[in-house]
């Protein structure tokens, strides 16, 4: 069989009430109403059908086999199973790798899900309970990180994305040359929006509209996380959700008597990566990998990002989304909404599943809007990984992207005594909400383009750090404690 690769099914299931199934549960669930999304009406023959199984990588449980599991419980034996890595860009990838498959002829229909219980982990360990969910791996493995640490990221606590991609909007804020206050105003008004969309989307996790103040006031119920992002502006991770994608070739579609109506095209796509650890990126207030995976997506598709009707942008945090608006071209005054699910934050960040939310929801949209394209981007790791997918229900010639260069990584210094110059920063709140440190990724002079990390420990520096703007300051970086450089004015 061949034909161009398409969406034929979708299926998504959100609980929010704690007591969620195992995720082995859920991905048959997903997997079944994704085959009777397809309009077929025979949803055994649409799931025998498929030569491929693949699972997103889940946090919530760790199975022995888990894509075997699943073929199992569905009562299927494709010849291809498969069980992902992590990161934010996973979904989209498995997506156009089954497309690429199905292009070569090496598969004609592709199932595809993921999900996760962690809001029901959470629940059970506040009870001092574990659940009691099947087919756990008797060796329990280490969290899959792709890369190593880097040792002045481990001395100086870069861990959490909450601070990373803080770091990436104060240096985008400084570039632009706006007031801390009046940009994060503009960063409210970025997100209201998306808890308008979050409301009407009867899959999302939180449905509840709120203000731009609402979003950017620090509050003791929305407490200030990492400067400038409170906890209503960042992704939830604790979520009980799943969601499954069934992608077909077009003479699969037609011999499993898929209705054309039904079908969603992905029409282009494109991976590329940024630098690994956060001060290696050369321009710290914009993607290049972003600005060269969505033009190379697009230019696959034969389209523009005028000619885009619907986005879902990755909104992990605030400054995903505005790396992505940069890298496409779109202004403040871009009258089009920034997501169909309602974003991360708020319709919910299922570990690496997200996208598959994202691209289940598009083809919701699309189907309704025929002919219209929609586009979907992906981030991994921080802010290093960047993927783009476009879709239309009317099909064209697809052919795989050429791969984008990978960017040039600045060097590193981990220990460094001396002046400094400050490319970006950020201030770690604590869980009650008081400012607590700041991380700051300083320019070392000499033009080698090296950088170093260093940490901002005075109150009185923390406070000036969140009242004007530091990026651009001239400092001294002195030694501390364990390899840790301390920033001193």
């Amino acid at each position: 069989m061949s034909g161009p690769p398409c969406i034929i099914g979708v299926g998504q299931r959100t609980q929010r009430d704690g007591s969620s199934p195992e995720p082995l549960e859920l991905w048959a669930e997903v997997c079944d109403a994704a085959a009777r999304d397809t309009g077929v009406g025979d949803v055994g023959r649409v799931l025998a059908a498929a030569d491929s199984l693949q699972v997103v990588f889940c946090q919530s449980w760790q199975y022995d086999d888990p894509p075997r599991r699943l073929a199992d419980r569905l009562g299927i034996d494709p010849r291809h199973l498969l069980y992902s890595g992590i990161g934010g860009t996973t979904p989209q990838v498995l997506v156009q790798d089954a497309a690429a498959a199905v292009l070569r002829g090496e598969c004609d229909v592709a199932v595809i899900t993921g999900a996760e219980a962690l809001e029901t982990r959470r629940r059970l360990k506040k009870l001092g309970q574990r659940p009691e969910w099947s087919f756990r791996d008797p060796e329990r493995k280490p969290f899959p990180f792709e890369a190593p640490f880097h040792p002045a990221e481990v001395a100086h606590e870069v861990f959490q994305a909450w601070l990373t991609f803080a770091v990436w909007d104060v240096a985008r804020r400084a570039h632009l040359g706006v007031a801390p206050d009046e940009y994060r105003r503009g960063l409210g008004e970025l997100m209201a929006p998306m808890t308008e969309i979050a409301a009407r989307n009867e899959h999302a996790w939180f449905r509840q509209r709120r203000s731009p103040a609402e979003l950017i006031a620090a509050t003791p119920e929305n407490r200030m996380v990492g400067y400038p992002y409170t906890k209503y502006m960042v992704s939830i991770m604790d979520v009980d959700m799943a969601a499954a994608v069934i992608v077909a070739s077009e003479s699969a579609a037609d011999a499993l008597g898929v209705p054309r109506e039904r079908r969603v095209y992905l029409r282009g796509w494109c991976y590329a990566t940024d630098p690994v650890y956060v001060a290696e990126h050369d321009e710290m207030w914009r993607s290049p990998a972003m600005g060269a995976a969505s033009a190379e997506a697009l230019r696959c598709a034969g389209a523009g990002i005028d000619d885009v009707a619907h986005l879902d942008l990755y909104s992990c945090f605030a400054s995903s989304v505005n790396f992505a608006r940069d890298a496409l071209g779109m202004g403040d005054d871009d009258g089009r909404a920034i997501t169909v699910t309602g974003g991360l934050p708020f319709a919910g960040g299922a570990g690496s599943d997200y996208m598959m939310h994202s691209i289940a929801t598009m083809t919701d949209v699309l189907r309704e809007d025929q002919g219209a394209i929609g586009l979907v981007s992906g981030v991994g790791m921080h802010m290093t990984k960047h993927v783009f997918g476009v879709y239309s229900t009317t099909p064209g010639e697809v052919s795989p992207p050429t791969p984008p260069r990978t960017a040039v990584a600045r060097p590193i210094r981990d220990t460094y005594a001396g002046p400094a110059t400050v490319a970006a920063y950020t201030v770690a709140h604590g869980r009650g909400g008081d400012a607590e440190w700041g991380l700051a990724v300083c320019d070392l002079p000499g033009g080698s383009g090296e950088r170093a990390y260093a940490r901002i420990s005075d109150p009185a520096l923390i406070a000036e750090a969140e009242a004007t703007e530091l990026v651009g300051a001239n400092v001294d970086l002195v030694a501390g404690d364990g390899n840790v450089n301390l920033l001193k004015r």
